[in-house]
């Protein structure tokens, strides 16, 4: 079995959107507002399109046997002034397919990732985890992550309890 990451080109469009939705499903089994406060937006092609062509952002394919398996998306923000131009990688996005987990793809894909962000000078990341993702935890714990904050939530809307 060939585990491998490489960067995600728009040839890469359909295999991002196919892996997009069923990270949907997931998360929104995990937290009912995710797919309209922390998915993309509609329609998702055309969000990765944009990403993919921002400088700020990369993201990346994790492949089994040259398969798509997962994907990985960070993107560059700013800190506040009074941190002197410094600037954080955050991890928006990381799903691997449920059959592929625990075989390294995931670590493939943040390697990759870290080390391409280190060149650009980041020195700071962050990655938000969805309450009752405790393999996504204990994925980054053992990268090095460790939590920081825990975001509360409150809905008086039925819609997202």
């Amino acid at each position: 079995m060939q585990i491998e990451a490489r960067p995600a080109a728009s040839d890469d469009l359909t295999d991002l959107v196919r892996l997009y939705h069923l990270l949907a499903v997931e998360q929104a089994a995990l937290k009912s507002l995710w797919p309209v406060a922390d998915g993309l937006a509609e329609p998702v092609a055309d969000s990765f399109a944009s990403t993919l062509a921002d400088d700020d952002s990369m993201v990346v394919i994790g492949l089994i046997d040259n398969a798509p398996v997962g994907f990985l998306w960070m993107h560059i923000e700013e800190l506040l002034p009074q941190a002197g131009g410094a600037r954080v990688g955050v991890a928006r996005l990381i799903f691997v397919e449920t059959e592929a987990r625990g075989v390294g793809v995931g670590e493939q894909m943040i390697t990759l990732i870290m080390e391409e962000f280190r060149d650009r000078g980041i020195r700071l990341f962050v990655v938000h985890v969805s309450p009752g993702h405790l393999l996504a935890k204990y994925f980054f714990e053992s990268n090095g992550y460790s939590a920081r904050r825990f975001v509360m939530h409150h809905s008086e809307d039925e819609r997202w309890q």
